[in-house]
């Protein structure tokens, strides 16, 4: 489970900027569930936060960090052997950045102990990193690496074995949890392994084929029933779906639709892009639903009804169909998401967070609850108003009149 994220100098994320699913001390939530820690701390931890703003802002960008930090653990020691630069995505407005490091930091918690790791990478090493556990509810500290200074790597407690060997197995440009992980270190590839189930990232366009052939793979286990059902009750015309052999060692999957003649069988390369982009994200869903996982998903709106994302936020609320505690993190241009129907709010406003950009292009990632909203205040009335911010600032007709002048322009010269 995921308490907090921190990150600097990554992507348009220049300032340090957190993401927090921990509900505020005092703060009433009826969405967060209590966590259990060692040392006998319960803070209440959020299952979903939805990061809204205008084009540009800079929310795709605070997911794309999430899994930057996960691309550094798990590949850093196999596959950044052969870079002389770090791979990385420092901030590109400004060009003093580039020589800065990028700051990375997650707050866990693995089997109900809470852990805190992180690291800044240079351009060309791995300028820190730290691995921070709470056992006893009290900080313990198994690892401080520090590339200035002339003992790297310092092991307060010495509470991590073959700390020597991993050290000395440990590239300038890689990360030592990246070793241990590979290692299968005793210790630290629970930690390594969190990263590897973790903070998968769904977006409308990369990899949609190959989640849709996950979820066809799925079609012949244990969730086919599910994904069924979820075909189903998405009020697409779907009766079934079932997957059938194509070539050797290859599925596809054929989508029974109601007609007035009986259930008819559609080509795969028929069916619609919202149609299409709903299958290609169930299997990963239930995957996440059944592991406990921590979901992002970039532009839950995209090519799916303000209903079918409804749905999923409701699926990752109930504590029936998601007891085991999986999390989703998602970006949405869609104010609707925050209301249902009826009025009243799909979204409590410690789950929204949203983005700005300022005059440097820097992004600003903050809660709802800065902006202080009425405890029967309408979300998406308001938030369409700008009484938040996090909007485009644009006149009605803006666009329109903008255009009509270049063209103009043109006409002149």
């Amino acid at each position: 489970m995921l308490l907090r994220f921190r990150t600097a100098n990554v992507r348009s994320l220049r300032d340090e900027q957190e993401l927090s699913f921990v509900v505020s001390e005092g703060e009433p939530s009826a969405a967060a569930r209590p966590i259990g820690l060692a040392g006998g701390e319960t803070p209440g931890v959020l299952p979903l936060i939805g990061i809204f703003g205008a084009n540009a802002s800079g929310k795709s960008n605070v997911l794309a960090a999430m899994t930057d930090m996960r691309t550094a653990v798990l590949n850093s020691y196999a596959h950044w052997a052969s870079h002389d630069m770090i791979p990385r995505h420092s901030f590109a407005l400004d060009a003093k950045e580039e020589h800065e490091p990028s700051f990375f930091e997650a707050d866990l918690v693995i089997e109900g102990v809470r852990w805190t790791y992180g690291f800044e990478l240079g351009p060309t090493r791995v300028e820190a990193e730290w691995l921070h556990s709470y056992p006893r509810g009290h900080r313990q500290v198994w690892l401080d690496r520090d590339a200035s200074r002339t003992e790297v790597y310092e092991w307060p407690g010495a509470r991590v074995k073959d700390r020597l060997q991993l050290a000395r197995r440990t590239r300038p440009n890689a990360l030592l949890l990246s070793t241990a992980g590979t290692d299968n270190h005793p210790q630290l590839s629970p930690l390594f392994h969190w990263f590897r189930r973790n903070l998968w990232l769904i977006n409308p366009e990369d990899e949609r084929t190959e989640r849709e052939t996950f979820t066809t793979r799925e079609l012949s286990g244990s969730r086919a029933r599910r994904i069924n059902e979820l075909l189903r009750v998405a009020d697409l015309g779907i009766t079934g779906a079932e997957a059938v052999p194509e070539a050797k060692d290859r599925l596809t999957v054929k989508l029974t639709h109601r007609s007035a003649t009986g259930d008819v069988a559609f080509d795969w390369r028929n069916e619609s892009y919202g149609t299409r982009s709903w299958f290609a994200l169930l299997g990963p869903l239930l995957l996440a639903l059944d592991e406990g996982c921590v979901l992002l998903v970039d532009e839950l709106d995209a090519s799916l009804h303000p209903r079918f994302a409804a749905e999923v936020v409701r699926l990752f609320h109930d504590p029936d169909a998601n007891p085991n505690g999986a999390q989703l993190a998602f970006t949405s241009h869609d104010p609707s998401v925050l209301t249902t129907p009826s009025g009243g709010r799909l979204l409590e406003p410690g789950q929204v967070w949203l983005t700005e950009k300022d005059k440097d292009g820097a992004t600003e990632l903050y809660p709802l609850t800065a902006a202080s909203p009425g405890e029967n205040e309408d979300l998406m009335r308001s938030y369409l108003a700008g009484a938040f911010g996090a909007v485009p600032a644009l006149l009605e007709g803006q666009i329109a009149r903008r255009l009509l002048a270049a063209t103009h322009e043109a006409e002149r010269t």
